[in-house]
C-alpha cells in the first residue's frame, strides 16, 4: 500500500552536514532534489551523464549559498561494477561516509506494444533503471553504514505497481525497482541504521513526462519543486525508522 506524508514542513537545516548523492542530478526531478537538499544544508554529490548540466546545477547551488557540491559524471548505460566501486572509493576518500542516496536517474524507453519492443532498448532501460541502481547501491552500502541514519530512496511509478499497456520496459523496470527496495529494506531491518524506501513522483513537469505525453500541456502538470516535501522527509532524520515503504509524492 502506498503512503503519503500529509502536510510536512521541513526544518531549514534538516540536512545540515549530511552527504547526499543524487543520480540523474543534471535534469528533471534529480536536479530539483539536488538543489533542494543543498538549500537545507546538505553537501550534494551530483552524478549524471552530461558534465555541462551538472556544472549548471553546481553553479546554481553555489549561487544560492549552499554547501559546495561535488560533480561526478557517469553514463549509467555504459557503467559496469568496477565503475561503481571506483566511485565508492572516491566518495570514501573525499567524505568518509554517505548519509543519503537518491536514485533519480532513469530512461523511458519506448511507448509501444511488447510485440514491437526493440530488444536493445529493453536492455538499455533495464541497465539504467535497475542494474545501475543495484550496482551503485551495492558499492555504496558500506559508506551508508558509516552514517548514523542512512537513507536510500528509489524512484518508483504507478506503472510499477500495476502494469499498463504500452509502457513496456519502463513499467517492468519499476516493478523491479519496487522489488529491489523491498528486498533490501527487509535485509537491513533490525541490523542496520539504513532505511530504504521508494517514491512515486506522479505526473511531474519533466522532459521524460513530455516525451511520454507529447500532446499534454506542461502548464497543467505539477512542478518538481512542489513534490519536494516527500523527498526531504525521507532523506532527513524525521523519517528515522521508516523503511520498506512506497510513498506517493502527490495526493
Amino acid at each position: 500500500m502506498s503512503e503519503t506524508i500529509g502536510n510536512y514542513t521541513p526544518a531549514p537545516d534538516l540536512l545540515k552536514d549530511k552527504i547526499i548523492l543524487v543520480t540523474g542530478a543534471g535534469d528533471g526531478i534529480g536536479r530539483t532534489a539536488a538543489r533542494t537538499y543543498a538549500a537545507h544544508g546538505a553537501t550534494v554529490i551530483l552524478l549524471g551523464r552530461t558534465t555541462a548540466k551538472l556544472e549548471a546545477v553546481y553553479d546554481e547551488i553555489e549561487e544560492a549559498g549552499g554547501p559546495q557540491p561535488a560533480i561526478f559524471p557517469m553514463d549509467l548505460n555504459e557503467a559496469k561494477i568496477d565503475a561503481f566501486e571506483h566511485f565508492a572509493e572516491a566518495v570514501e576518500q573525499e567524505f568518509g561516509r554517505l548519509d543519503g542516496l537518491l536514485h533519480s536517474a532513469g530512461v523511458l524507453g519506448q511507448r509501444t506494444p511488447i510485440a514491437n519492443y526493440h530488444f536493445a532498448t529493453w536492455e538499455q532501460v533495464m541497465r539504467v533503471n535497475v542494474n545501475a541502481a543495484f550496482g551503485l547501491t551495492k558499492a555504496l552500502l558500506p559508506l551508508l553504514e558509516e552514517s548514523p541514519a542512512g537513507s536510500i530512496i528509489f524512484t518508483g511509478s504507478s506503472v510499477g505497481l500495476k502494469g499498463r499497456a504500452f509502457w513496456g520496459a519502463y513499467s517492468v523496470s519499476k516493478f523491479a525497482t519496487e522489488g529491489l527496495m523491498q528486498v533490501l529494506a527487509d535485509e537491513l531491518d533490525g541490523v542496520s541504521n539504513i532505511r530504504v524506501n521508494s517514491i512515486n513522483p506522479g505526473a511531474t513537469r519533466t522532459n521524460m513526462r513530455a516525451a511520454a505525453y507529447p500532446a499534454e500541456d506542461p502548464r497543467t502538470v505539477t512542478r518538481a519543486e512542489d513534490i519536494m516535501p516527500t523527498y526531504l522527509y525521507l532523506m532527513g532524520d524525521d523519517s528515522r525508522g521508516v523503511s520498506g515503504k512506497q510513498f506517493n509524492a502527490q495526493g
